[in-house]
């Protein structure tokens, strides 16, 4: 095993890692995400004492218990390019020894479930109804710079996406992962089950038009219309391909779930995503905080 010089992997003066602000000690084996920082006090407010909590930018961190359950909520805020953060130094916390700076000999693995938003993209997928994401296709490109292999089922779908959407080569490489089978089984009819597309932006990158063209102005239709087998493609967002995609590549389980705040086929936008969203918590919650 080789050393991990400072410049690689940073960490601050009281010995926590830099962007997190945490230590390994302040971390818990089950881990919630959320992309807005306000979240985490709406799920942490449901446990029965907090025993950590940290924050540097936009990433806060709540460690606490319920009942005997151990949990961990941070914000990540939006977009893949911070989920390469939080999720390398979540996997840094758990399995490199910042003393010796060295890869520990014992792997641990981290259950992480994300709680999130985004927009519908089939008509029978209401605002305010909960997703499942069984898997995460990555038009964002940060997979790409991962040595990343891909199945034969998700080289064939990848194929057959990229044919349907013409999808070019300049705009992205797209990269598919399911996520963790072993979460998804906990999560049952009350959540629509599909494929989450995650773009890199918000606007065009989601066919979004203010003021500016777009190279592919049918991409919204393509992404509705696609389809694979029994797999079809339920949503978009900012994050869940690369949570799907470092998650297998460091050996975690990952699961990704989401209020559809705006259904973009039927160009509607929910009048009461407060309420979904403080349903979807619970269900997590009650889903984490139960003895395996």
């Amino acid at each position: 095993m080789s050393y991990i010089a400072e410049s690689e992997l940073i960490i601050n003066q009281r010995g926590a890692i830099y962007h997190l602000d945490m230590k390994a000690e302040e971390l818990a084996p089950d881990i919630i995400t959320v992309g807005d920082q306000s979240r985490v006090e709406k799920i942490s407010r449901h446990f029965d004492y907090i025993e950590f909590s940290n924050q540097h930018r936009e990433i806060v961190s709540h460690t606490g218990w319920i009942g005997k359950k151990r949990i961990t909520v941070l914000s990540t805020g939006m977009g893949t390019d911070n989920i390469d953060i939080v999720l390398n130094e979540l996997d840094a916390l758990a399995n490199i020894d910042f003393t010796t700076r060295m890869i520990k000999e014992n792997h641990s693995t981290l259950n992480i479930i994300r709680i999130g938003t985004a927009g519908g993209l089939q008509p029978d997928i209401p605002v305010d109804s909960l997703v499942l994401s069984t898997h995460g296709l990555g038009i964002d490109n940060l997979l790409n710079f991962y040595r990343h292999d891909h199945n034969d089922e998700e080289n064939q779908l990848l194929q057959s996406f990229v044919t349907h959407t013409q999808m070019e080569i300049q705009m992205a490489n797209p990269t598919l992962t399911g996520g963790s089978p072993s979460l998804m089984k906990h999560f049952g009819n009350e959540f629509h089950h599909g494929i989450t597309v995650t773009c890199p932006g918000f606007y065009g990158p989601q066919g979004r038009i203010l003021r500016l063209g777009l190279r592919n102005p049918n991409l919204v239709n393509r992404l509705t219309e696609f389809r694979f087998g029994q797999h079809r493609i339920a949503n978009f967002e900012m994050e869940t391909s690369a949570i799907y995609g470092l998650g297998k590549m460091l050996g975690h389980h990952c699961l990704s779930l989401s209020v559809i705040v705006a259904n973009r086929v039927k160009k509607e936008f929910s009048n009461n995503a407060d309420k979904a969203m403080d349903l979807l918590i619970e269900k997590v919650l009650n889903v984490v905080t139960q003895e395996k």
